[in-house]
């Protein structure tokens, strides 16, 4: 391993600390010197290559392609936009670093002392964590066992989402901006609906004053509103694409 293994962290050795860290994750390392990396912060690293920063450029993508396969496969009937905004909170800083969390992945990281003296492990640094461990798992055991990771730590965020009643709230984003940039509020239009009472599907667009944005469909009004205001968002320079 890079790291001797007499090196302390929190008390125990570092191989304390991956077997620890493997308990959580249900995932057991053939080559323990990718998980090492997966939870040393540059903080923590003897240089930032030897950090997880590239662990994370490779599992933000297998991530992104986990989660939209699911989601092409679980959602036939919904369109490009709000397959986006799902996509878009269930791969979110936010919501990785609510999975990172609930592992108690906090006291399993390798930081520097700068970042040990903080009272609180940021978000950011909790949500990069768990896109390391997707690519050094798939580094480690293929893509099919990245994808079970996710699957079993990631996939419960969908549906909340899906149904508009978690994360992604650009409605209330749109609101915050319009205030503060043009002293509106937004409002929204309804343009049309479609399908039997049931499962009825309807089109809305966002408005801000005399300005309309691009329209989007929803399962619900109030799904509909939400991709309305993600289009308003991104059009306003607001949301990147």
């Amino acid at each position: 391993m890079n790291q001797p293994q007499s090196t302390m962290h929190g008390g125990e050795s570092v191989e304390e600390t991956l077997t620890r860290c493997e308990s959580r994750i249900g995932y057991r390392f053939v080559d323990r010197d990718l998980l090492y990396s997966a939870l040393t912060h540059s903080s923590g690293a003897s240089s930032r290559v030897q950090s997880n920063e590239r662990l994370e450029f490779l599992g933000d993508a297998i991530l992104g392609m986990v989660v939209c396969h699911k989601l092409y496969e679980s959602y036939p009937d919904l369109l490009e936009g709000e397959l986006t905004r799902i996509k878009s909170v269930v791969v979110s800083r936010e919501t990785c670093a609510k999975a990172s969390e609930s592992l108690q992945l906090e006291d399993c990281l390798f930081l520097g002392k700068g970042m040990t003296a903080q009272s609180s492990i940021p978000k950011s640094l909790l949500s990069d964590v768990f896109e390391s461990l997707v690519a050094a798992i798939h580094l480690d055991g293929g893509f099919e066992a990245a994808r079970e990771f996710i699957e079993a730590h990631l996939f419960r965020f969908i549906q909340p989402v899906a149904d508009g009643d978690a994360g992604g709230n650009y409605k209330s984003e749109l609101q915050h901006y319009a205030q503060r940039t043009y002293g509106r509020t937004p409002t929204y239009a309804m343009l049309d609906s479609q399908g039997p009472d049931h499962e009825k599907s309807f089109q809305i667009s966002a408005c801000i004053g005399d300005q309309t944005f691009s329209p989007a469909w929803g399962r619900s009004k109030k799904v509909a509103e939400q991709n309305a205001a993600m289009n308003a968002l991104r059009e306003l320079g607001e949301l990147a694409d």
